[in-house]
């Protein structure tokens, strides 16, 4: 795993951008991924996803090339794969081997600076900081407002508990709203370290959209990490989804080119 984490880190430190996303490392911290290791390469498959990393000095040696092949010859189903920041190298690979190009993840980013509206919460509805009586709740609205996201909605209690296990959760960052009915929605803020936070996960049950309850969820946690301090904020969003891209450019937020994910698939 030392071996592993190196050349992920070298990779990041030279790509701008971390080739392993969080459901990845605490997959390899827990030992539930498949490892493949190929001179300075390594590719992890976990749930139908690969993650594929060669270290940044030994590139163009076909190093990359030959760890898809074993992948490919390992794995007869469907597989997808991220490229972190959209790099050039991740696109020949994938077309080289005949992937397509499926879905763009886009990073916002706001800087903290920024002059923010007043939080106004809808008369009826309170915001307040998570409790351990509210896990089957916060479970119950993300499952139905991620219906149909393939990684979000699969978020179950033991997901949860393992995601609050990380050092960074803090109850006071998970913001639900509720009001006499129940729990509306929430937003999932996380603080990466004293500069960086991360508008983590906003959601809002079915029944409570058009309400506009985002945005006032959203601007909750922006005003959390605010009086933490942070420097930036940032957040991951589906290129396509207009509705969402809209409301986060009116909270300041913008995406540059270079802040892309792409998500590759393999054809079968």
């Amino acid at each position: 795993m030392d071996h592993i984490t190196a050349i992920a880190d070298e990779s990041a430190a030279a790509d701008g951008a971390d080739p392993l996303d969080e459901a990845t490392r605490m997959a390899l911290a827990d030992g539930t991924v498949e490892v493949l290791t190929q001179d300075d390469g390594f590719a992890l498959v976990h749930a139908d996803d690969l993650s594929l990393v060669v270290r940044p000095a030994a590139r163009g040696r076909g190093i990359g090339s030959a760890l898809l092949a074993r992948v490919e010859a390992a794995y007869a189903g469907a597989l997808t794969a991220w490229s972190h920041g959209d790099h050039p190298a991740a696109a020949r690979l994938a077309e080289g081997h005949g992937w397509e190009r499926v879905r763009e993840l886009w990073v916002m980013r706001r800087d903290a600076a920024l002059v923010m509206p007043p939080l106004e919460v809808p008369p009826g509805v309170t915001i307040r900081a998570y409790r351990d009586s509210d896990a089957a709740d916060v479970v119950a609205v993300n499952a139905a407002a991620f219906a149909h996201h393939p990684e979000q909605g699969a978020m179950d209690e033991a997901n949860l508990a393992r995601r609050m296990a990380e050092p960074w959760f803090d109850p006071a960052g998970l913001l639900v709203a509720e009001d006499s009915s129940g729990m509306l929605g929430f937003h999932w803020t996380k603080q990466h370290d004293a500069r960086l936070g991360e508008v983590y996960v906003v959601g809002v049950a079915p029944q409570a959209q058009g309400r506009g309850l985002g945005r006032v969820l959203t601007l909750a946690g922006l005003h959390h990490l605010a009086a933490l301090g942070v420097d930036e904020v940032l957040l991951y969003v589906e290129s396509d989804n207009a509705p969402a891209v809209a409301v986060y450019s009116r909270l300041g937020f913008a995406h540059a080119t270079s802040d892309t994910h792409v998500q590759y698939r393999r054809r079968t």
